[in-house]
């Protein structure tokens, strides 16, 4: 395929390596400084772009991509109050979104091992849950989307909670997030069900970035020749 990369940070560096060992082609590639090159033949002609930038840059990306009928493949976080307008346009214009917080497989697990936890969880009343995420210093959006993900994961199962809030309990029926940010981390997520007795906890611990650039980068392939709004859950099938 020929894949245009939109973002050229570490992660599209990354993801760069991986699409030429598995046998892609890079067609272009936009970031800030080169944002006319959306409108060039040669992005137009690309069969799907893969986005990883920033939240305040993500939607005018993707409206870009469906001016040009590319589909796409984002991993940027904190976007998502603009999520109905993809949908939208996916489900009225006939384009391709492909969207994970997450792309590496071993959080897919851990997202489908949360659920599962929170279902049992949920007739143990004694057991309090919150979570915490690390991350380096680059990071521009607290909570993670995978953060997010998850407690969105863990409010759906247990019916004590129906909410998330950051740092802190706001009322018994809050999933309080602690974000910390240092060094270079490339991801740390836990979540914690604590009783006066003992606590139970499920950690993924991510290694380097490699296995989240694979994921888009199997992402991409699954989306091409594809049409509507897709996920880990539609490629994976959990």
């Amino acid at each position: 395929m020929k894949i245009a990369l939109i973002g050229y940070g570490k992660m599209g560096k990354t993801i760069e390596q991986i699409a030429l060992q598995r046998g892609h082609s890079i067609s272009i590639i936009i970031d800030e400084n080169n944002k006319e090159d959306f409108d060039s033949p040669i992005f137009k002609d690309s069969d799907v772009a893969i986005e990883f930038t920033a939240p305040s840059s993500a939607l005018a990306n993707y409206m870009k991509c469906f001016e040009a009928n590319v589909p796409v493949v984002s991993g940027t976080t904190g976007w998502l109050d603009n999520i109905d307008k993809v949908k939208e346009a996916c489900e009225k214009n006939g384009q391709t979104f492909f969207y994970a917080s997450n792309f590496s497989l071993g959080v897919n697990i851990f997202f489908a091992l949360n659920k599962h936890l929170a279902k049992i969880m949920n007739q143990f009343t004694d057991y309090n849950v919150k979570m915490e995420e690390i991350h380096h210093i680059h990071k521009l959006d607290a909570p993670s989307g995978t953060a997010i993900t998850l407690a969105e994961g863990i409010i759906e199962n247990v019916d004590r909670k129906s909410s998330w809030n950051l740092e802190e309990e706001n009322s018994a029926s809050d999933v309080a997030i602690h974000c910390i940010r240092e060094g270079e981390v490339p991801g740390i997520h836990e979540v914690m069900y604590e009783s006066d007795v003992d606590v139970i906890s499920i950690k993924h611990d991510a290694k380097s970035r490699n296995g989240f650039a694979l994921g888009a980068v199997v992402a991409a392939e699954f989306a091409h020749n594809k049409k509507g709004f897709l996920g880990m859950n539609d490629m994976l099938k959990f």
